[in-house]
């Protein structure tokens, strides 16, 4: 068994595999470095909180991630994703709040990785995911718009509704060098990949937009980071909240919502690089290793990070093959923080609208929303649900009743598909097709097929009452039964017991050794009798068609 926390990066130490792409890894660094940083800057800012703090993130929490992480490419960081999180979280608990909330979210994300949920976790259903992410990037796309027309508005509400309501009320005070900033960098953003996929168009959007606006357009035509934050201060000290111990409940559910949202998100990024690189990630290890990042990352002044896919995607393309890339990239980004953080104040924030904009399009996921929506009722139904709970209501919210929705239609679906009618001999396997040939009147079989719990029990249940009041003895399959859950054995006593009533003998076959063990605890034994539950069909067959006889 894969030991549960075993980092990437030591295994690689040792077979030479990071001596040997040294030079590859600290090149594709420097530019993830350089990617990293408007993003960063973007997702603080859009966050409510100062641009320096996503820099921080990416230092601290990217070191961490790649040296303890369980991928060998993964970049770790903010994302859009946690925009709306955080900005909610500093809105209600304020910034000691957020840092609280987030080392909570980092102990949680270690418990998932040792109780090895690392494989769980990837099992979320994809439309869930798509529908809140989707939310998120529709939310990030509205918090963007008052910036990328510089709307002078004094309070924007904190819902979706209500902001575009500010928007449509305030659409008077449109600044034109603001909205013709924001489009041409997002036509940076977006072509610049065609011509060069070697430098980020963000970046060069930066680069082309602050010196214009520094030295052609007249002072304070548009709002700056510096203007609305102030200079872009490096510190790396130490920052402790100040902590109400009584007050802690409060941050279980934000805390849980980071957990779950990083743990979801960064292990999506190691699946989508190991099928980039053909290699194989360690789950838990890469829980435990977010974990470690978020505890540290609030503690200098970060926020909540996670795998970034498009980050990673980068290091990959640019021969990114060990964590030393992802190390590199955090020591980049701690020397521009160092020697070039003053000039970022220059930036203006409708340059960081820009950015934001061709995020969130990127990350909506509009071509699976699309084809989710010609797929299943249920999958349609979780869908949209948490598409709207997370553009209306909260990313909380949906997460919740997303993942309960989904735990409820899968059960009906298992439901649904209990088989409902007497199998007959067409449907056996080849070895027993002989035995039913003289098949004695009076004998019924009937055959569970898949997990017998509490959103199938009753289904299954109500046929074989039906079914066994017309036969004298009647068999059970349970072959393809894997377990056996409360529900279950309560319904399956409850009907044993009525055909027994009814005078039907109850013979049980294919019962694993782990079911009987349930079955025996539950009193199905004291009910049919033990020498009544056989691990083969042909011995149930043969003592089946015996007590037939007897009748």
């Amino acid at each position: 068994m894969e030991k549960v926390f075993s980092p990437k990066l030591f295994g690689l130490i040792k077979d030479g595999s990071v001596k040997k792409n040294l030079s590859k890894d600290i090149l594709a660094g420097i530019v993830v470095g350089i990617v990293a940083l408007p993003l960063a800057i973007a997702f603080a800012v859009a966050s409510g909180v100062s641009p320096e703090k996503g820099i921080i993130t990416a230092i601290v929490a990217g070191f961490l991630i790649s040296f303890f992480g369980g991928s060998r490419v993964q970049i770790g960081g903010p994302t859009g994703a946690f925009i709306i999180i955080v900005y909610g979280i500093v809105n209600d608990y304020g910034l000691d709040g957020m840092i609280i909330s987030t080392i909570f979210a980092g102990v949680i994300m270690i418990g998932f990785g040792m109780l090895r949920l690392g494989t769980l976790l990837k099992f979320i259903p994809h439309p869930l995911i798509v529908g809140f992410t989707s939310g998120i990037a529709l939310t990030i796309f509205s918090t963007q718009i008052s910036s990328a027309l510089g709307l002078t508005l004094t309070d924007v509400p904190g819902s979706f509704i209500g902001k575009w309501g500010a928007y449509f009320g305030g659409i008077d005070t449109v600044n034109w060098y603001a909205v013709g900033i924001t489009i041409v960098t997002v036509l940076i953003a977006v072509y610049m990949p065609k011509i060069t996929s070697r430098v980020p168009g963000s970046f060069v959007a930066i680069l082309v937009v602050t010196p214009i606006v520094a030295f052609f357009l007249p002072e304070g035509a548009v709002t700056t980071i510096g203007s609305e934050f102030g200079e872009i201060k490096c510190n790396l000290t130490p920052v402790f909240p100040s902590i109400e111990w009584g007050q802690l409940s409060h941050y279980l559910q934000p805390a849980m919502t980071i957990a779950i949202l990083g743990a979801i998100e960064s292990l999506l990024s190691a699946v989508v690089a190991d099928g980039m690189i053909s290699g194989h990630h360690r789950s838990n290890t890469e829980l435990i290793a977010q974990g470690i990042a978020n505890i540290a990352s609030p503690l200098f002044g970060g926020i909540p990070a996670t795998g970034a896919i498009a980050r990673t995607a980068t290091n990959v393309k640019n021969g990114g093959r060990t964590p030393i890339a992802g190390i590199t990239h955090a020591v980049v980004l701690l020397l521009i923080m160092l020697f070039f953080g003053k000039w970022a104040s220059l930036i203006p924030m409708s340059c960081l609208a820009g950015i934001l904009i061709v995020v969130s399009y990127n990350m909506s996921e509009w071509r699976s929303f699309r084809s989710i929506l010609r797929a299943s009722m249920s999958d349609v139904v979780i869908l949209l649900v948490t598409f709207f709970l997370t553009v209306l209501v909260d990313l909380t919210v949906a997460i919740e009743i997303g993942v309960v929705l989904a735990a409820l239609l899968f059960m009906k679906r298992m439901a649904d598909n209990a088989p409902k009618e007497m199998i007959g001999a067409t449907n056996m396997d080849s070895d027993v097709l002989e035995n039913y040939k003289d098949l004695p009147k009076g004998l019924g079989i009937y055959e569970i097929s898949g997990p017998f719990f509490f959103g199938s029990a009753k289904t299954y249940c109500e046929t074989i009452r039906n079914l066994g009041v017309n036969y004298d003895v009647l068999i059970i399959r349970m072959r393809h039964v894997p377990f056996v859950d409360t529900t279950g054995l309560k319904n399956l006593r409850e009907t044993i017991l009525q055909l027994k009533n009814e005078g039907t003998y109850i013979v049980l076959s294919g019962v694993s050794e782990s079911v009987k063990k349930d079955l025996l605890k539950g009193g199905i034994g004291e009910l049919v009798g033990v020498e009544n539950i056989y691990p083969k069909f042909d011995l149930a067959l043969q003592a089946a068609k015996e007590k037939v006889k007897e009748k």
